[in-house]
């Protein structure tokens, strides 16, 4: 009888920036909307399992569902937005999650970009930036 492993969802901002790294890791980055064919209207893998933006892994790493939020997915996502480049104008949520996925989608960015950056940021938070 086979079984089936469910790693725990991680509690802590660092381990949500590490499990968005392993994510981005396995699955590839995506640049522009959170998944690739958002809507569902050529692909049937599931969103959870396609390549995704940065947000979208933070989400994920979190909820298990790249575009569930929550207290501690978007607590993550200010912590890196702070550390990215001074951090955006503005400090709502939204303007945090556009500022970190204006720099997960920069021309150029890549994969390997993003998860450096994500566990630099989850293991030396004073050097993130």
């Amino acid at each position: 009888m086979p079984v089936r492993f469910i790693m725990p969802r991680p509690l802590t901002v660092p381990a949500v920036l590490l499990a968005a790294a392993r994510i981005v890791q396995a699955q590839g980055l995506w640049q522009g909307d959170y998944v690739p064919d958002p809507l569902d209207r050529e692909m049937t893998v599931p969103h959870s399992a396609r390549p995704m933006s940065l947000v979208a892994a933070i989400k994920c790493a979190v909820s298990g569902d790249p575009h569930r939020t929550s207290q501690l997915a978007d607590t993550a996502i200010g912590f890196l937005a702070l550390s990215i480049g001074g951090g955006p104008t503005y400090g709502d949520i939204f303007s945090l999650e556009a500022h970190v996925e204006a720099w997960g989608d920069e021309p150029g960015r890549t994969g390997d970009d993003v998860v450096r950056m994500l566990e630099l940021a989850a293991t030396a938070p004073e050097r993130a930036a």
